[in-house]
């Protein structure tokens, strides 16, 4: 999946700068981008790479082209990856048998991932829970997610009770269980992936050496601006391949 990454094209890799930048609010919806000229100063390419990015940005209905106007960021640019908010079993398990292993579902202190990204105070306890996600009988990934406080999500009609607490054991990630859970929320997710290796304690749960090449996916859901769901998933080399970018 690291190579896959890699081998993107480049106008592809500045395709995904752009998209990045409409979601930061750089070119916020509804907004033009600024000239040929000065975009390609801004983001230091080529004209010719640019246009290339352009037309797939256009293609894709993030931008409208309209004579006279210029380029118009959409209202509703389509969302892409990980920010359709599929559970990890679905985005692995494309037409494979998988299985969700539950490893430990414990309160624990914040640490400094969860208190960081849930917004915790820094004493109290959160909803920690341990997975593996396993493909066609093969471990694939090993997810870690935490959940904002009980308070947090009863706030937003969300009954951690019922969707966490009550379902010890549950043949899910967190995540799956949430959406379930909450339909008609309007969920959004940010994602950020790195390479990196196992290590001895997460080789030894993959029955993999220790060294073993791996990207780690980094998860942050939201109802609004409130977030909702840290999640960290490890995937080593051989695991199904994530459908990142959809659409290149």
């Amino acid at each position: 999946m690291a190579d896959r990454q890699r081998q993107r094209r480049p106008v592809v890799v500045l395709y995904e700068r752009i998209v990045e930048a409409v979601h930061q609010g750089v070119y916020p919806p509804g907004s033009q981008l600024p000239t040929e000229p000065r975009l390609a100063a801004d983001l230091g390419v080529s004209r010719p790479a640019l246009r290339e990015a352009l037309i797939l940005l256009q293609e894709d209905g993030v931008i409208t082209v309209r004579r006279g106007v210029g380029r118009t960021v959409n209202h509703h640019p389509p969302q892409r990856g990980f920010e359709t908010l599929k559970p990890m079993e679905d985005l692995l398990g494309a037409g494979a048998a998988v299985r969700t292993v539950r490893l430990a579902q414990t309160l624990e202190e914040p640490t400094d991932f969860s208190a960081q990204h849930l917004l915790l105070p820094a004493h109290g306890e959160v909803r920690f829970w341990e997975s593996m996600i396993e493909v066609n009988s093969l471990p694939s990934c090993l997810a870690h997610e935490w959940a904002a406080t009980g308070e947090t999500l009863t706030g937003l009609g969300l009954d951690p009770a019922q969707a966490l607490d009550s379902a010890p054991g549950a043949p899910s990630t967190m995540l799956k269980l949430l959406l379930e859970s909450g339909r008609g929320m309007a969920l959004k997710g940010s994602s950020t992936m790195v390479a990196t290796m196992l290590g001895s304690r997460r080789g030894a749960q993959f029955g993999r050496p220790s060294d073993t090449p791996a990207v780690l996916v980094t998860q942050v859901i939201h109802a609004g601006r409130t977030p909702v769901l840290a999640a960290k998933y490890m995937l080593p080399t051989g695991a199904p391949a994530l459908p990142v970018w959809q659409s290149r």
